[in-house]
């Protein structure tokens, strides 16, 4: 193999597969990259057994082909050096005794190879039942959901996004049973029912790489999903097992309705949090009388904060409720709204949090007893 490729797009795509590579030596060479340069372009890729990356660079984006082949090499190592490279051509060759040259103008490495055959065979093979989604519509999604996924081990399906479609409306939910953020999406065309759990740290990574513009293409398997964006495509492996029926979690109807200003409980309960330890539980209480909500914490050996705000319509109930500060932090976070809408049913009973104009963002938070 012998290629000549600007040191920037060839980073660019590193960047990419370097996110597939296992940091832990229990297995050599799932800390490989594989480059394999063929007629069409240059091929990435790299696993960990968990997540699979695959990055393609077109023929008509490299400065020159000599010689077609493969190889497999560090991806630390050489991850670093293109790195440290200045923005200039590169020129990559494969020599004798299963090493790779790299050189620029004024810099010349030499780094050995792995066994190509010891690299795993990875099916990026697609189906045709793909489902497409705008990639700002699934970031925004996945980052209003999944700050509430687990990441206790002793509850594996907790710690992945339940993904649910039915005809066309797809269903994402995420709980560590504390609390829960599911964010419903209507989708262009109708497809087969899903029910799958993919890791929550894989999803994560996908969004990362997103662009701003364009769509993301997935195909669902029986234990693995591919996204597909960019001449990038990923493998997730699936989660088994089966994921809480959550719908039971949260009511069609509630007590009281209490409509107010996002920003303003947000605040509020940020300048209250300041006066909380939650290692300790010291929870943040909100008090309701009639149009008051009053927001406070109360550590003895510290101080006390009280917050006030008006709210945008009158309760007949009073109500009185603790809850973690950085749960309702996360929850509020995750609107983009003026006004939300909380669903109260008792003390002890969920927090539902939603935007008070439509209904496809579902916040949960669980109560907590002080007495």
């Amino acid at each position: 193999m012998n290629i000549v490729i600007k040191q920037r797009l060839l980073l660019e795509h590193l960047n990419y597969v370097i996110k597939g590579i296992s940091n832990k030596n229990l297995i050599p060479i799932l800390g490989c990259i594989k480059f394999s340069l063929e007629k069409d372009g240059l091929y990435l890729m790299s696993t960990d057994n968990d997540i699979a990356i695959k990055s393609f660079i077109p023929n008509n984006q490299i400065e020159k082909i000599e010689v077609l082949g493969e190889f497999v090499v560090s991806g630390k190592y050489i991850y670093e050096i293109i790195r440290k490279l200045p923005n200039e051509l590169i020129t990559i060759e494969e020599i004798v005794d299963s090493k790779i040259f790299i050189s620029t103008e004024n810099s010349k490495f030499n780094l050995n190879c792995n066994l190509i055959a010891d690299f795993p065979n990875l099916d990026f093979e697609e189906n045709k039942n793909s489902i497409a989604l705008d990639v700002l519509v699934f970031k925004k999604m996945i980052n209003q959901i999944i700050f509430a996924t687990s990441t206790q081990e002793s509850r594996p399906v907790l710690t992945g996004i339940n993904f649910k479609i039915e005809s066309n409306i797809l269903e994402c939910t995420a709980t560590d049973s504390y609390r829960l953020a599911k964010k419903t999406i209507e989708l262009d065309g109708e497809y087969e029912n899903v029910n799958i759990i993919i890791p929550a740290k894989n999803i994560l990574e996908i969004s990362k790489m997103l662009s701003e513009t364009g769509t993301l293409s997935i195909h669902i398997f029986n234990n693995k999903i591919i996204f597909n964006f960019d001449n990038i495509k990923v493998i997730s492996r699936l989660i088994n097992g089966t994921f809480p029926d959550t719908n039971k979690l949260i009511p069609i109807d509630s007590k009281e309705n209490i409509i107010l200003n996002l920003n303003s409980l947000y605040e509020a309960v940020d300048r209250a949090s300041l006066l909380t330890n939650e290692t300790e539980k010291n929870p943040v209480k909100i008090k309701i009388e009639k149009n008051l909500l009053i927001v406070s914490s109360n550590i003895p050996e510290i101080g006390n904060v009280e917050e006030k705000i008006i709210i945008n319509n009158e309760i007949s109930t009073s109500i009185e409720i603790a809850f973690s500060a950085k749960y309702m932090l996360d929850a509020l976070k995750a609107f983009a709204c003026e006004e939300i809408k909380i669903l109260y049913n008792g003390d002890l009973k969920p927090l539902i949090i939603k935007n008070n104009e439509e209904d496809t963002l579902t916040q949960l938070i669980l109560p907590i007893r002080t007495y």
